[in-house]
């Protein structure tokens, strides 16, 4: 006999505007267990002293993770000039100083080549594994190791304000797997002058700002009763960027049980592309188009 899954089968997403100070994980934790929720998860880790949008998936929402987790997002922070971290970051410990500075107009100059698709080598304290450990494990314990450089789109980069001769503040919108401590690292490297990040805020994230954002204090206030679900919003949104189809009520059956399924026609939907389909206003499954049927990946018991 299956072991009956704990908690409530609630789906939806939580955007949350993480505090600085705790990990990506123990906020799911906490809105998991506010919500006394069956599953959950979050599309896009946030450094512990990072703060701003977490988007936390819940129930058939995890399915939906992917599609935020490949969605652009937007981040603003400080760097501070004249001082490389071991983390890249205000928390590390200093390991190079510089007393250059650079003007204005050298860090217009420097932003370019930060742009476009562009090749970043992660922070060594970081979540990436090195032959099947985690890098920042691996720095605490002073080993030598190398991470390779891996591909990142950045479609903007912004120099916001020059807040003093030490420190600007600057805008980044770029695609998954970024590091804004190696964009700090790098840019204070091409400088001449070192850098690290000094604070980090996550202003967007895919189709949520960090002004729709809920507090984990509210989180808390409201946790394991009924009005915390009034909190939640729906499991479609993690689909923003895909196109939508409608199922046929035949179609809805058929791609309920994993197999392709008449949908409507629909006005830019090409054959080949990959869109959900919804029935009576739920999403029913994701998948591919072709001539007419939706061939399923993805399957939502809603």
């Amino acid at each position: 006999m299956a072991r009956r899954k704990k908690g409530r089968a609630v789906h939806g997403w939580l955007v949350v505007d993480k505090p600085a100070g705790m990990t990506s994980t123990s906020v799911v934790n906490k809105v998991r267990w506010a919500f006394n929720a069956q599953k959950a998860g979050h599309a896009g880790t946030l450094d512990p002293d990072a703060t701003g949008v977490l988007a936390v998936a819940l129930g058939e929402a995890t399915k939906t993770v992917p599609f935020i987790t490949d969605a652009l997002k937007c981040y603003r922070f400080s760097v501070r000039f004249g001082q490389a971290t071991n983390t890249d970051d205000a928390e590390g410990q200093v390991i190079a100083q510089s007393d250059a500075r650079p003007s204005d107009e050298d860090i217009l100059a420097a932003l370019p080549q930060f742009e476009g698709d562009i090749m970043q080598v992660p922070p060594k304290f970081s979540a990436v594994k090195i032959d099947g450990e985690r890098a920042y494990k691996l720095a605490r314990d002073d080993e030598d190791f190398e991470i390779a450089a891996r591909p990142l789109y950045v479609d903007e980069l912004k120099f916001v304000e020059r807040v003093d001769a030490d420190h600007a503040i600057f805008e980044m919108v770029c695609g998954k797997g970024g590091y804004v401590r190696a964009i700090a690292r790098d840019l204070g490297e091409a400088l001449g002058c070192f850098g690290h990040v000094e604070w980090l805020r996550r202003e967007w994230s895919g189709p949520w700002d960090v002004e729709e954002g809920v507090s984990l204090e509210e989180v808390e206030k409201l946790a394991r009763t009924d009005e915390i679900d009034q909190l939640l919003r729906p499991v479609e949104e993690g689909l923003a960027d895909l196109d939508e189809v409608t199922c046929t009520p035949e179609g809805a059956t058929r791609l309920r049980n994993g197999n392709p399924g008449m949908v409507y026609p629909a006005d830019g939907v090409e054959y080949g592309d990959e869109v959900w389909a919804s029935f009576e206003g739920k999403p029913v499954a994701v998948g591919q188009y072709k001539a007419g049927e939706l061939h399923p990946n993805r399957v939502f018991n809603l």
